[in-house]
């Protein structure tokens, strides 16, 4: 998983990509390229049509350099943004052709939007909170073991954990049904 873009890296990039460096559009896809196409699978399901979103995306940040405004968030954030927007548009298409029932449609964008805000959330959190997450999730760790990889007491291990899961709570809480106002 990339780490957050430093914003001034983002107006660099922004403004490359304005002048019409195509170097620049090379550095961006090789840099988010698998985070706009793992957004894309996930909502749709199919690689062919995750590919087809991938490329789409990268051509209208190609086409549109300006339309990312710095002040409003950071590249990825709108990158990631705009990989939901076409996703979720390209699969209520699919069901207008018979692809899937609404409902069976609306939980995909559901569970699509929340794997997105979970992403966004451990991206955005700070890197001890991450690094415990890491430890404990992907490499199986109890907070004992988590708190001599990290060379910090078992009670401050148990405090990043419960911390960082307390923020990747608000993701799933956030999607769900009953909890949203129209």
């Amino acid at each position: 998983m990339a780490a957050s873009a430093p914003p001034r890296w983002d107006r660099k990039m922004q403004q490359r990509l304005a002048r019409g460096e195509e170097a620049a559009l090379g550095e961006l896809y090789d840099r988010y390229a698998s985070l706009v196409h793992s957004l894309a699978h996930r909502v749709m399901d199919d690689e062919e049509a995750a590919a087809q979103i991938t490329r789409e995306v990268f051509g209208y940040i190609w086409e549109n350099p300006d339309a990312y405004d710095p002040k409003q968030g950071s590249l990825r954030s709108w990158i990631a943004g705009l990989t939901q927007r076409q996703s979720v548009h390209r699969l209520r298409q699919s069901e207008n052709r018979g692809a899937g029932s609404p409902e069976q449609v609306e939980a995909r964008v559901r569970e699509a939007s929340t794997a997105a805000r979970a992403d966004y959330i451990v991206t955005s959190m700070p890197e001890p909170l991450r690094q415990a997450l890491d430890l404990a999730y992907r490499r199986r760790m109890d907070y004992r073991e988590a708190a001599a990889d990290l060379g910090v007491t078992e009670d401050e291990a148990r405090r990043r954990l419960r911390l960082g899961l307390q923020l990747l709570s608000t993701a799933v809480q956030d999607s769900s049904p009953q909890g949203r106002s129209l």
